[in-house]
């Protein structure tokens, strides 16, 4: 099976929103052995470190839910534009 990595770590979980990836990572040796980083394609960004697997798969949850509120505004901010 092939495992998706970066930085040594394995993702373990990603979900889509908007243009935008969420994912969590795992390392086996680190003392910070779990990670959430925002994603789009290949490049990794604003990584949140953590040595517990419940507090990253919370940041897991609350990064995603924030790129959801902002796809959302953006989307209501484009429906009140006028058109050209």
């Amino acid at each position: 099976m092939d495992f998706k990595k970066n930085a040594g770590y394995i993702i373990v979980n990603e979900f889509t929103v908007g243009e935008t990836k969420i994912v969590l990572g795992v390392h086996e040796n680190l003392p910070n052995r779990f990670v959430t980083w925002e994603c789009k394609d290949d490049d990794y960004f604003w990584g949140h470190y953590f040595s517990d697997m419940l507090a990253a798969e919370k940041d897991f949850l609350m990064r995603g839910l924030e790129k959801v509120k902002f796809y959302e505004q953006i989307n209501k901010q484009r429906k009140h534009e006028p058109e050209r």
